[in-house]
């Protein structure tokens, strides 16, 4: 007789089917009730916040220019903001009519280099006078007595003309002027005239009550200072010495 198997065997034993893991997937990112992932709207948000910000300071900058805050009170005639911006407009004037007549009349590099430079710069800072002199309601315009220096303006007035200017005679021998023998005069002329015109801009960084006015007659001062010491150099390399001081 076949032997009855032992106690707790299973005749007919069940295979346990082994369960295998899917493989792994990548997990999503938890969506917000409106669907959108939770990540990404953050960054979101951060942007429109720095787009915002952004906003609000270009807002606030135009309302302060809007309702003048920060600013003086609009310069009138007389005043140093307007003499100055009338007068440095002028002298500028005469710098680049000087300036621009070294083309045909010169064939030194560097006198025609500095003269572009001369013609280019003052004829931009004139546009930015007589832009401010229109937003003042003042004409660009006008007879110069330099009255916006007080006593001292009046003082270094010569013949009519700012300090430093040349004269019809200087300009009618310029224009004749050739070679080597337009280089020292025009030299000559310049140096004179960037003389003059640094006396008009100290003054006017030390009283204009605009900040803009202040700004630009600093930075006329500091350039016509180093054009002045350029051109003594040219001037003495060339066989020329300077003429009087204004």
């Amino acid at each position: 007789m076949p032997g009855r198997p032992p106690a707790g065997h299973r005749a007919n034993p069940e295979v346990i089917p082994v369960q295998t893991q899917s493989p792994t997937r990548p997990v999503e990112p938890v969506d917000e009730p409106d669907g959108a992932p939770r990540q990404p709207r953050r960054w979101l948000a951060a942007g429109l916040v720095a787009v915002i910000a952004a906003g609000l300071v270009l807002i606030g900058g135009g309302l302060a220019v809007a309702l003048g805050l920060g600013r003086t009170e609009t310069p009138v005639a007389g005043s140093v903001d307007a003499g100055f911006s009338l007068d440095m407009s002028d002298h500028h004037l005469q710098a680049v009519q000087m300036a621009n007549l070294a083309t045909g009349r010169s064939t030194d590099p560097e006198v025609l280099s500095l003269a572009f430079d001369i013609s280019q710069t003052q004829l931009n800072q004139v546009g930015r006078m007589q832009g401010w002199l229109s937003l003042w309601g003042l004409p660009v315009t006008g007879t110069h007595d330099m009255a916006w220096m007080g006593a001292e303006g009046h003082d270094h007035m010569s013949g009519g003309l700012m300090p430093g200017m040349a004269t019809d005679a200087e300009l009618t021998q310029l224009r004749a002027a050739t070679g080597n023998d337009f280089d020292v005069l025009f030299l000559q002329l310049m140096i004179r005239h960037h003389q003059g015109g640094l006396e008009m801009a100290e003054y006017g960084e030390a009283h204009a009550s605009e900040a803009a006015v202040r700004g630009l007659a600093r930075s006329i001062a500091a350039t016509q200072t180093a054009e002045a010491t350029t051109m003594a150099a040219m001037l003495a390399a060339r066989g020329g010495s300077p003429l009087p001081a204004p």
